[in-house]
């Protein structure tokens, strides 16, 4: 007979082995696999509420939205009309990429506003600048300009409840004399307000090693973009197929400071729902 004491003798006994080696519990992340909605945007477009229902029967529970408009909201859809169509299918947006331009480029502060209210109708917690036109990036003094307008956008954003969060491509990578303007962007921002989206296949295509980001700058890469590189052209390819080591790279996203991660392909050649669903089985069996 069971008595209570052996039960909890047994339950101490069977805990104490479950840790007895915590890092094996520990040793991968227990976020849920997002999608960037930017890889459907020629779906998305047409029929918003069919993409968000087939993203959630995949298997996805998190989206990073793009492509909002003032006028045009998400794809015709008002910020809340579009939260509730997430909610009806078990989704939530964690972090959205918004246009900057105008704010970076002419100091229009009602463009920033408004990214910053649909974020919060959003319910996200990251304002993403998800991309600088050349005019923005011609040289370190630009890049220099560009760190003064994101310290100030942070200040807002953190005042309004959210993270800022700048998202890369290669050309950040752009060697000046032995600075680049990805250096700038650390360098000359607050660590606490402005936070980095690594998009890793843009940072492998530039030479660099994301794992040796992440070591000179812990803490700091709050989200991912997770896409592959095609083996023979390295073109874009389903997460898993291409040559890019994300096991290694995974293995490292405590010390990234990762809290999301989104699947993500600018250009496919498949079905876009089979692209997606490759990526996203490969991330939940290989992965994670």
């Amino acid at each position: 007979m069971t008595t209570r004491r052996i039960f909890i003798q047994q339950a101490a006994l069977i805990g104490a082995g479950m840790l007895a080696n915590p890092a094996d519990l520990l040793s991968k992340p227990r976020q849920k696999v997002g999608l960037q909605l930017y890889t459907l945007r020629n779906l998305i477009s047409k029929d918003v509420r069919g993409v968000i229902a087939k993203v959630a029967d995949i298997g996805f529970k998190e989206v990073e939205t793009y492509g909002f408009s003032p006028t045009g909201g998400f794809w015709g859809l008002k910020p809340l009309e579009f939260k509730a169509l997430m909610k009806s299918h078990g989704i939530k947006s964690p972090s959205g990429h918004y246009n900057f331009e105008p704010y970076l480029g002419e100091n229009n502060m009602d463009s920033l506003k408004a990214n910053i209210e649909a974020a919060q109708d959003l319910d996200q917690k990251y304002l993403t600048v998800p991309y600088l036109s050349a005019p923005l990036r011609k040289n370190l003094d630009s890049y220099k300009s560009l760190a003064a307008k994101l310290n100030q956008a942070a200040v807002m954003a953190r005042q309004a409840g959210l993270q800022l969060v700048y998202h890369n491509h290669d050309f950040e990578f752009i060697d000046f004399n032995g600075t680049t303007g990805f250096d700038i962007l650390l360098r000359e921002t607050d660590p606490q307000d402005l936070k980095f989206e690594l998009d890793i296949y843009w940072a492998v295509k530039a030479g660099k090693n994301p794992v040796a980001l992440f070591e000179q700058n812990p803490g700091r890469y709050v989200m991912w973009h997770v896409k592959d590189m095609d083996k023979a052209d390295k073109s874009y390819t389903e997460v898993g197929s291409g040559s890019i080591d994300y096991g290694q790279i995974f293995a490292k996203y405590k010390q990234s400071g990762m809290k999301h991660y989104f699947v993500e392909q600018d250009v496919i050649k498949i079905d876009p729902y089979e692209s997606i669903t490759r990526s996203f089985q490969h991330v939940k069996s290989s992965i994670l």
